[in-house]
């Protein structure tokens, strides 16, 4: 973590990631604010998604121009598009010119090379460390993400309340401004210092197909947050109907479950001692499993102490299996591999969040929440049995093999 944070993206990073935070708030504020009567929630349904979704696009239809760069330059370029756009929205903002359509598209160019930008970020990681530290240099990157959902929003809350939500974007701008300075100072002292990287003929999906570990993760993860995407719908209903609750006892939720992250997060370098894949299909259960107080009981607290150790459990798992996307992919491969995994994984969550509005008026809030646990629950269970028969089918043929060289007497 010290190797990383001399580093001067590192810092960038975590100003950035504030930003996002931030943003949580701000990106559906304006669009309520913003949106013609009665259009309130489809406009802020498409500014949340165009916030997230065209970075799968960018990742799928700009390999041909991301792919030969270093991992600074790609974290440099998505941060410079991104301040770009955002700062557009917040001068048309704050100068009453923001329409709901021009808002729109301003936040889809703002995330369309998003997942080049993640990629770059955890492919310096592995430029920077050595495999054994790897987990420990992704769970400081992730803790950026966990605890700016924290901080974040709070600060948020109140600049909104104090100058309106076009002041917070343009706050993000600034952070992702201050992320590209320092981006493409990197960049441009190394491209004086070494020749570019050798560039992999091979295709991410290539690259995937020809290891089928690092497919056969990108699939789990992409079901585990496919089957996270029903919680962000369904809680909130649970709290309001079944609960009779508050907006703050759902912050409360979000809140602990963000607390937990972060522990669970700065933790994933302990992690690292034990094999990675049993490790993924025990967060998995956990994950599951921390969801089933909510989906058992109207009780606030067991919900709280199970959202919270939910989060604790869930915390190291972008850090692991992202390790293991380093350690087994190609160097030369690797960015373009870790893009595609963003291009894929961003949109299982919004998926599953898009049937977790049927789900809720099928089944309500509580209901689906038990739902998405028991999947998750045996889907991380359907893992555990998976890993543990390729280390059987492992130890047979490494027998056998032995055998097979063994001198006969």
């Amino acid at each position: 973590m010290r190797e990383l944070l001399r580093h001067p993206v590192v810092p960038g990073l975590l100003v950035s990631a504030l930003g996002d935070g931030m943003s949580l708030v701000a990106v559906a504020w304006l669009a309520v604010q913003i949106a013609p009567a009665g259009q309130a929630g489809a406009w802020t349904g498409l500014a949340v998604a165009a916030y997230a979704l065209p970075a799968s696009l960018g990742a799928a239809l700009l390999s041909r121009f991301m792919r030969g760069l270093r991992a600074a330059r790609l974290v440099a370029v998505d941060a410079t598009l991104r301040a770009v756009a955002l700062g557009a929205i917040a001068i048309l903002a704050i100068a009453g010119s923001l329409t709901p359509f021009r808002y729109v598209l301003l936040l889809a160019v703002s995330s369309l090379l998003h997942a080049w930008g993640s990629a770059g970020a955890y492919t310096l990681v592995a430029e920077l460390l050595p495999d054994e530290q790897r987990v420990a240099g992704n769970a400081l990157l992730s803790t950026f993400t966990q605890a700016s959902i924290i901080v974040g929003p709070a600060i948020a809350g109140t600049v909104t309340g104090l100058a309106g939500p076009g002041w917070v974007i343009g706050a993000d701008a600034a952070s992702f401004a201050v992320l590209a300075v320092a981006a493409w100072s990197v960049s441009a002292r190394r491209a004086h210092q070494a020749p570019p990287p050798r560039e992999s003929t091979a295709g991410a999906w290539q690259t995937l197909r020809d290891r089928p570990r690092l497919l056969g993760l990108l699939l789990v993860t992409m079901v585990f947050f496919f089957l996270y995407g029903p919680v962000e719908v369904a809680l909130p209903v649970h709290v309001a109907e079944d609960l009779h609750g508050s907006a703050g006892l759902l912050g409360l939720y979000w809140t602990v479950f963000g607390v937990g992250a972060t522990i669970g997060a700065l933790g994933a370098g302990l992690l690292a001692r034990f094999p990675p894949a049993p490790v993924v299909a025990a967060i998995i259960v956990g994950w599951g499993a921390a969801l089933l107080p909510l989906g058992l009981t109207d009780a606030i607290w067991p919900g709280l102490l199970g959202l919270a150790a939910g989060g604790l459990i869930y915390g190291p798992f972008t850090a692991i299996s992202t390790g293991l996307f380093q350690r087994g992919a190609p160097p030369e491969a690797l960015s373009r591999v870790l893009a595609a995994r963003s291009a894929l994984t961003i949109p299982a969550t919004s998926l599953g969040t898009l049937l977790g509005g049927p789900l809720v008026a099928l089944l309500g809030g509580q209901l689906t929440l038990l739902l998405s646990g028991l999947v998750t629950v045996l889907l991380g269970v359907g893992v555990a049995v998976a890993v543990r028969g390729r280390s059987v089918a492992r130890s047979v043929v490494a027998t056998d093999v032995e055998r097979a060289h063994r001198p006969r007497s």
